[in-house]
């Protein structure tokens, strides 16, 4: 498949999809990095996806998805968290913009994570707003634990499947689009030291999740 803008939703999640392999392969091209791009961009913009991740620094979008200028309507938190703001980003790029996927992405090592995994194990409360944060993970940490988890992959994976769920819960513009096969909606973890993201879940696109990813496995990129 071209690089041309997709359509689609299975489109969208293929040409991502197809940028992570070449970066966690370390054989990126780099595209839309150029100064035509960037001039062409001026007046108007057509992402393909909207990128909800966290805000950790190792996981710039445009890097880990070997995009460029104009590819991706990126909107981060710590922890992925989504409030009116965040839910009103997403909105934009796939209603205005009109994006055929939106992406959430979560890591392993995540720190919102961690410290909501603590918090709730000896119940103290952090301070100033990092204490929303932590309280917006807690329902993924208590659920990863009624469900028996142990593993950091699937505390992450737990999170990831919330977020995408929470989005879809409370965006009627978003569930709309997905029922009407407008857009699609999926879920990601990204390994840190691999490179590779893999599926989570996904709304609108007929995909099965990849087998869990342990510390001592070899990830998998995607699920097919």
């Amino acid at each position: 498949m071209s690089d041309a803008a997709p359509s689609t939703p299975r489109e969208a999640f293929d040409l991502l999809l197809a940028g992570n392999h070449r970066f966690a392969a370390g054989t990126p091209r780099h595209p839309n990095q150029d100064a035509a791009r960037r001039a062409g961009l001026a007046s108007v913009q057509r992402p393909f996806a909207v990128l909800f991740g966290c805000s950790d620094s190792r996981l710039a979008a445009e890097i880990i998805f070997d995009r460029g200028l104009g590819d991706l309507f990126v909107v981060r938190t710590a922890g992925h968290v989504a409030g009116p703001e965040v839910l009103g980003s997403i909105e934009y790029g796939v209603s205005v913009l009109g994006c055929p996927l939106v992406v959430v992405l979560g890591h392993d090592a995540c720190g919102a994570v961690a410290a909501t995994r603590a918090a709730v194990a000896d119940g103290t409360t952090a301070r100033g707003y990092l204490r929303d944060v932590i309280e917006r993970v807690t329902p993924s940490v208590l659920a990863a634990h009624a469900a028996g988890v142990s593993e950091d992959d699937e505390f992450i994976a737990t999170h990831v499947r919330h977020s995408v769920d929470f989005l879809m819960e409370r965006s009627r513009e978003l569930a709309d689009r997905v029922a009407s096969g407008r857009t699609a909606v999926v879920g990601l973890s990204y390994r840190l030291t691999e490179g590779n993201a893999r599926l989570v879940t996904s709304h609108g696109l007929d995909l099965p999740p990849a087998p869990a990813v342990h510390a001592d496995a070899t990830p998998t990129a995607q699920s097919r």
